[in-house]
């Protein structure tokens, strides 16, 4: 019982220390004197959002996977279309831009839209698909842009080929 009565009475000291020395004030540092910086940084107690994307602007084109999608606005939409006779057109639509980027084993344009918002959207660009002489225009159709026709001509702007497209 002796060895276990001055651990009690240093376990009691020790704790009237600590409880005052937290009771005391303690100088808060002067303003005036420190503006606008700060020795530490203002850190969120909030967890990282798991869903943000990192990108690592030294990537180069060839350090992306094929299977890589882009995250935009909401004011851009890419649909895939399947058009008779046959070919594949992908659209990308700009809204805010009033344009449409179509990507065909022909080539790639973009056509300026020629209405305002009206069904169907009517797309123009004073070039045929290969990028030459001529015309393209494309109409798309459906609040959902479910439905497409392209219109191309070349040289002789009177040869139309017109192509009937859905989405996939």
């Amino acid at each position: 019982m002796i060895v276990r009565r001055p651990t009690i009475i240093m376990t009691g000291l020790l704790a009237s220390v600590l409880a005052l020395s937290a009771c005391q004030d303690k100088a808060e540092p002067d303003s005036s004197a420190d503006t606008g910086t700060s020795s530490e940084p203002a850190m969120s107690a909030a967890p990282a959002d798991p869903n943000e994307t990192v990108v690592d602007s030294d990537t180069g084109i060839d350090g992306i996977a094929d299977d890589t999608t882009a995250m935009v606005d909401g004011s851009v939409a890419q649909l895939s279309y399947l058009c008779t006779p046959a070919m594949k057109v992908t659209a990308t639509y700009k809204d805010d831009a009033n344009e449409v980027v179509l990507e065909t084993d022909q080539g790639t344009l973009s056509l300026m839209q020629l209405n305002d918002n009206t069904n169907p959207e009517v797309y123009e660009v004073s070039t045929a698909m290969d990028g030459g002489e001529g015309f393209t225009q494309w109409r798309v159709a459906h609040e959902a842009r479910e439905t497409g026709v392209m219109r191309v001509a070349g040289t002789d702007q009177s040869n139309v080929t017109t192509y009937e497209c859905k989405s996939e």
